[in-house]
């Protein structure tokens, strides 16, 4: 490569480098454009509300009872029908 062709491709290179950043510059927002708003969000605490009485109260069902269906016993064979 000649001086010349070095000096041609360095000026291409300035030239589209300063090129690039004005449009670049154009085309995308600044930070001060990027700002967005949120909503707030309540802090938590350790402040614990009383179960709605509705839902929660001493004659609900608690469904970790073992519920039991029938008398109890084991049938051997269940499919097998009986003559009572």
């Amino acid at each position: 490569m000649k001086k010349n062709d070095l000096t041609l491709i360095a000026v291409v290179i300035i030239f589209s480098s300063v090129f690039a950043v004005i449009i670049s510059s154009l085309l995308f927002t600044g930070p001060d454009e990027q700002q967005q708003t949120v909503e707030k969000v309540q802090a938590i605490t350790s402040e614990f509300n009383e179960p709605n009485d509705e839902y929660f109260n001493n004659e609900s069902i608690n469904p970790t009872k073992l519920i039991r269906i029938g008398d109890g016993e084991s049938n051997e064979s269940p499919f097998i029908q009986s003559d009572n």
